[in-house]
């Protein structure tokens, strides 16, 4: 048996929940087109006779603005010194920006072995990926360098199978049916957080956090309580919406995920609080999950 860690990294928005995902078969992380969706390191489980692999994805790296900002970079650098092997996707030439510089910096400290990931390559021609393929591979960082496009699973098991080549043996870290260690009140405060920033505009979703109150399992019913905090008392309208109606499709639209999830019927209640300034609080980062995990 062979077993190990991966972890996921890049800047934000460069599609590594979706990779992730897509290496397991199944939606165990949030995504949208919003930068810094994710906030915590998730870890997903893939698991063969043979095999198995514990994936973790990271926030996205990036200079950091307020406490949650240097929290979700710790979070991702952390797991550099932590893993068997890592994965940094990028979606665009180096030469771009300053962001994947800033990551390749820090990963270069790193002795762990490393993975390139030129992802969302269905939408860049041919020359495109190849300048990108050249300009990586002459910084001789690199195990090796793979193309995907993780949206349609393109070019997913080419990472997988690169992956395995770095795990040594180990034990079965968990059970062969088990695709996330995350609690599922954890996995339906993110379904929320979601669809919050699928239905908002840009200025709202980074400063909005859902708390779980309450999570009931019945026979055939799960009842759950969730209240999203924002910062300001103009933002609580917009997520509120006129006469309710956008906070009721954001909460019909997680709890028909939910359900999906836990094969019950959801019944969930979702109330609206500010707290403002709260990413730059200790006190509510260390209540809203925010803590080390490492």
């Amino acid at each position: 048996m062979r077993s190990g860690f991966i972890g996921i990294v890049g800047r934000p928005n460069v599609g590594k929940s979706t990779l992730m995902n897509a290496i397991l078969g199944e939606k165990i992380a949030i995504t949208t087109d919003k930068p810094q969706t994710t906030r915590n390191t998730i870890r997903g489980i893939y698991t063969t006779d043979d095999l198995q692999m514990i994936f973790i994805d990271t926030p996205g790296i990036h200079k950091p603005r307020n406490k949650l900002g240097k929290y979700m970079t710790d979070a991702a650098t952390g797991t550099f010194k932590e893993v068997d092997a890592i994965l940094f996707i990028v979606d665009d030439a180096l030469s771009k920006g300053p962001g994947d510089k800033y990551i390749l910096e820090l990963l270069k400290e790193a002795e762990t072995p490393k993975i390139l990931v030129i992802n969302k390559i269905d939408r860049m021609g041919p020359d495109e990926f190849v300048g990108i393929y050249k300009e990586y591979e002459e910084l001789g960082l690199f195990e090796e360098i793979l193309g995907t496009a993780a949206i349609d699973g393109t070019g997913i098991q080419k990472v997988i199978d690169a992956a395995a080549r770095f795990m040594p043996e180990g034990p079965m870290y968990f059970p062969e049916d088990m695709v996330t260690e995350d609690p599922l009140r954890f996995i339906v405060s993110e379904i929320i957080r979601e669809k919050i920033l699928l239905y908002l505009q840009d200025e709202v979703p980074h400063g909005v956090a859902v708390e779980i109150e309450q999570y009931v399992e019945e026979e055939d019913l799960t009842r759950i309580s969730a209240v999203i905090y924002c910062e300001r008392k103009s933002h609580k309208g917009m997520i509120i919406g006129k006469n309710g109606r956008k906070l009721k499709g954001i909460g019909k639209s997680a709890r028909e995920e939910i359900e999906a999830l836990t094969g019950t019927k959801v019944f969930l209640q979702t109330w609206v609080k500010v707290k403002e300034n709260w990413r730059d609080s200790d006190i509510a980062l260390s209540n809203f999950g925010y803590t080390d995990q490492q």
